[in-house]
């Protein structure tokens, strides 16, 4: 017998035109995670950035989200969930255009962490409003379901528009795509959206906050700096510091009745298992697209906007085996689709791996796409199973923790794989016949530019051959994390059936 809602429960015009409302921020939020991997080299040129700069710039747009997703969701309880959504998307358009006009690294980089603030208060106040627009759970579940589709859509389509905006404008271009699409929700948003609070909000824990963010930012500081051959013994300092400030945190979570983040459900290995699996396939995922896309233009000459054009199939990949996933799972027990999906990736990986000075642009072409096809899968289950590992009592601690391991996992993919592939890149160009390398690839393209035409070709060919055996060295690194949690992924969700 199917029981249908009654038809005040179920969402009308309104509802689903919200829902396409709601869809901008997701996609804008989850494209600025990618959109600046194409603009790297042009940032790293016109401000004179160093590449432990760039990596700042580019990751602590996702460390401020991740940081901060569980703490804004607590704020949207209290004062209104589509409050804190208008307040977040009207800021995120102001540092959005403070972004586009920096003039010096460190601005950029302040503006970009003013952009993950703002970001974090649009994250959990979507999915909020969703549920509460969608009583009835068919409909629910096709909202969240498309939600998640456009949040995978942002990260493939990313670099693609951020290379058409290149071909024609200048790098803060692709800040400014966030204006309109904010000015629309501003609009859009009262007339669309209902307002929610929660009857009875947890208290927000600042002391939480800061220790999560004290944790995190001084051990990625310390591995950059080890990565650029920085100050050993301030790096080895601050990632002592670090580590001291996570285990403070953990104890104090443990204390508090309504903790920041509920460390108790890590106790069931089905729930750590998906947990970890989120956060390293995102891990990967930053650390590959940084890489891959500097490679493109760099490496193999294609300009911003082709080198968007060659990423497209990767896109078109991920859209593909993300949308596929969940019809799947109602035959197939989703972790065999998680582990099948990473097989593939495997495979992505180690041709990457196999990518030298020589090699033909197809090889990376192909092993990207297979590396982006392959974690479809695991994006659009990854709630679910994280989700649906823990007791129904704590569903919300659930899916905030699922939520900030897709950020910190991508933020921490372009900090730790970024260092060790500067690392590499720099060991390796330090021991080439020819002088005249900087700690950037693109600045030492720059600078062979101004050299005598055989010297030039010479630096050139040196840096290539640097920054290939760094790529080659992620792309071997990542197939094995891959391999690690396809296996884990079989072992510890082995009880999850198919439907």
């Amino acid at each position: 017998m199917t029981t249908v809602a009654p038809r005040e429960q179920r969402a009308g015009t309104r509802e689903w035109l919200g829902l396409a409302v709601l869809a901008l921020p997701t996609l804008l939020v989850s494209m600025d995670v990618s959109v600046l991997h194409l603009a790297g080299p042009a940032i790293t040129l016109d401000l004179g950035a160093t590449a432990q700069q760039m990596l700042w710039i580019i990751d602590i747009y996702g460390f401020m989200i991740a940081g901060l997703l569980v703490t804004m969701g607590s704020l949207g309880d209290r004062i209104g969930r589509r409050k804190l959504l208008l307040i977040g998307a009207a800021a995120f358009g102001v540092a959005s255009i403070v972004a586009a006009l920096a003039t010096t690294p460190e601005a950029l980089l302040i503006s970009r962490a003013a952009l993950g603030i703002a970001g974090a208060t649009l994250m959990p106040s979507t999915l909020s409003l969703i549920s509460a627009m969608f009583a009835d759970p068919r409909q629910r579940g096709m909202a969240i379901g498309l939600w998640v589709t456009m949040f995978s859509v942002g990260i493939a389509l990313g670099p693609v528009i951020g290379g058409a905006l290149l071909q024609v404008f200048w790098w803060g271009s692709v800040f400014l795509i966030a204006v309109p699409v904010m000015a629309l929700l501003l609009v859009a948003g009262p007339l669309l959206l209902p307002e929610y609070r929660a009857p009875e909000a947890d208290p927000i824990d600042l002391v939480s906050v800061a220790l999560s963010l004290g944790a995190i930012m001084p051990v990625v500081y310390g591995l950059k700096e080890l990565a650029v051959g920085g100050n050993t013994v301030v790096a080895t300092v601050a990632i002592v510091v670090g580590a001291a400030l996570g285990y403070v945190f953990a104890r104090r979570q443990r204390r508090l009745t309504t903790p920041l983040i509920d460390l108790t459900l890590f106790r069931s290995p089905a729930f750590s298992t998906a947990a970890v699996a989120m956060l390293m396939a995102m891990f990967v995922a930053g650390g590959t697209y940084l890489y891959v896309t500097q490679y493109l233009q760099l490496a193999q000459g294609q300009s911003p906007m082709t080198a968007g054009l060659w990423l497209l199939p990767a896109a078109l990949g991920l859209i593909v085996t993300s949308m596929a996933a969940p019809a799947l799972a109602g035959r197939f027990a989703p972790a065999h689709i998680v582990a099948g999906g990473l097989l593939i990736s495997i495979v992505g990986h180690l041709m990457l791996a196999t990518v030298g000075p020589d090699s033909a642009l197809w090889v990376a072409v192909v092993g990207f796409s297979l590396t982006h096809a392959g974690g479809g899968p695991l994006i659009a289950l990854g709630t679910d199973l994280i989700v649906g590992s823990s007791p129904p009592e704590k569903a919300g601690s659930a899916a905030a923790i699922s939520e900030t391991s897709t950020e910190l996992g991508m933020a921490l993919g372009v900090a730790v794989l970024g260092a060790l592939g500067t690392f590499v890149y720099r060991t390796q160009l330090a021991d080439a016949p020819v002088a005249g390398g900087t700690d950037t690839f693109a600045g030492t393209v720059e600078v062979a530019g101004g050299l005598p035409g055989a010297e030039g070709a010479e630096l050139v060919a040196a840096g290539t051959q640097a920054f290939t055996s760094a790529l080659s060295t992620i792309g071997l690194v990542s197939a094995v994390l891959s391999a690690v949690m396809a296996v884990a992924i079989v072992l510890g969700l082995r009880s999850r059936t198919p439907g």
